[in-house]
């Protein structure tokens, strides 16, 4: 019998940062995620890709804006949206430590039928969603 066929997968999300180490430091310190690959391209450039910690799915690849126009979206990539969505299983914990560690949130925590929630920023000014799912 022949295997399941394997379903594509999002692997990457690219974030357009204004430095590489500034983006590690925020992502690894900040939010506790882990630095899975940091490899010099040889070009001035680098393969960087961060992920919560113990996550097996998306990361996302730090990439250094290039040019005038890339500089310009960072921060700004999905129009003032929330674009990203972190998801806990302990949202006052994350909640808790995010802040110690000077994470800025843009209001107090909610609790809605779909969850609690609170919406950040990054370092740049990307909106966020911390989120712990409410349970079926």
């Amino acid at each position: 019998m022949s295997a399941a066929p394997q379903l594509p997968m999002l692997a990457l999300v690219t974030l357009v940062v204004r430095d590489y180490d500034e983006a590690v430091d925020f992502y690894t310190r900040a939010l506790g995620f882990e630095l899975v690959e940091d490899t010099d391209r040889g070009d001035g450039s680098r393969w960087v890709v961060v992920r919560p910690r113990g996550a097996q799915g998306t990361g996302l690849l730090l990439a250094r804006a290039k040019g005038e126009a890339q500089a310009a979206a960072v921060g700004a990539q999905t129009g003032g949206r929330v674009g990203f969505f972190l998801y806990t299983d302990d949202f006052a914990r994350d909640h808790e430590r995010m802040t110690a560690a000077g994470v800025s949130f843009l209001e107090e925590p909610r609790h809605e039928p779909y969850g609690s929630v609170a919406v950040f920023e990054d370092l740049y000014g990307n909106r966020w969603d911390l989120l712990q799912p409410a349970t079926a």
